[in-house]
């Protein structure tokens, strides 16, 4: 061999070898945390996970995902977004306003995605909805509290005699005063009289009923909370067998057996909440990242228990509706 075409050769090689090298490289995996003051919802999580899928992101190739759900017990939030933080998460996606507040108080260093909360700036969650400031961004669960009047309308419409309306609430849910204030005044155009019926942990679910019916409550609303969602088979039997017409603002409670819902879809805004940890994945700043609203709201209404409680459903109303369980 020529020693000017040893020389190529050997010089050809060594021009590939930080190539190779590179190629090479493990892939970075992101480590993204998922908790949740609820329970686990296979439909919500599996949206959020086909959101990240859509953008490239496959669970074990290029990223990690951390679950921790508090079910209800908000307790259990402060030492779940601790021990996030000290896996060192890349992201910190949350679901309401305490998920949101135990991960801010944990980190101001981690970005935090919220989803389900519903007036960030009342609750200390953002500066502005345009410019949020530190470490968090992410969707509003509604646009402010006027859905409360909303569902009123519904239960009106199923059920025009309804006079005494109970309303199921966690007091320890930051949204819960605000959005029980909004249904008592919302009530009241409606000429129904509100009662609110605390039940701060499940075993408080039953008495909480039997306070309804003693009241002789003859509809009921249940307010957003995640210990309540988590209890939602529990909290729709219990309206069932006080014979009480129901509305909830999550899908969830009537695939379960309640009446009436009516809300933003929590899977889109799981789904919508996966393009924010993109952005922030790719060096995107959480107080650069506007807060966005709902943009699906869904009316689902169960014929079946319609029926059960000896109510019938008006065609315009179940034409109106997303989706109609029988």
């Amino acid at each position: 061999m020529k020693r000017r075409d040893f020389i190529i050769i050997i010089g050809g090689a060594a021009a590939a070898w930080p190539l190779a090298a590179l190629a090479q490289q493990p892939t970075k995996i992101a480590r993204i945390g998922f908790m949740r003051a609820a329970g686990p919802n296979e439909k919500e999580f599996n949206a959020f996970r086909s959101g990240l899928r859509a953008l490239g992101y496959v669970e074990g190739q290029n990223i990690v995902i951390e679950q921790r759900y508090a079910a209800g017990a908000y307790d259990r939030l402060d030492a779940f977004a601790a021990e996030l933080v000290r896996l060192k998460m890349d992201v910190i996606v949350v679901d309401g306003p305490p998920a949101a507040k135990a991960a801010k108080a944990a980190t101001t260093n981690i970005p935090i995605v919220f989803t389900l909360v519903t007036d960030p700036l009342a609750e200390g969650l953002a500066s502005s909805m345009a410019q949020p400031g530190a470490n968090l961004t992410g969707l509003t669960l509604a646009v402010g509290y006027q859905l409360a009047g909303k569902r009123i309308e519904l239960l009106k419409d199923l059920k025009p005699d309804v006079a005494r309306l109970a309303v199921l609430k966690n007091p320890n849910m930051p949204a819960s005063s605000p959005y029980f204030s909004e249904t008592e005044r919302a009530a009241k155009t409606l000429g129904v009289t509100v009662r609110g019926f605390d039940a701060r942990s499940p075993a408080d679910i039953p008495s909480a009923f039997a306070a309804m019916v003693e009241w002789r409550a003859n509809g009921v609303i249940t307010l957003n909370d995640g210990m309540l969602y988590t209890q939602r088979e529990r909290v729709v039997t219990l309206a069932r067998e006080s014979r009480l017409a129901s509305v909830h603002p999550e899908t969830g409670f009537v695939e379960a057996g309640g009446l009436v819902s009516y809300g933003p879809s929590l899977s889109e805004l799981f789904l919508r909440s996966a393009t924010y940890v993109d952005k922030i994945l790719k060096g995107a700043k959480p107080a650069e990242l506007p807060i966005e609203q709902p943009t699906k709201f869904e009316l689902v209404i169960n014929l079946k228990t319609a029926k059960a409680l000896g109510i019938t459903v008006p065609p315009a109303l179940l034409a109106r509706a997303d989706t109609v369980i029988e």
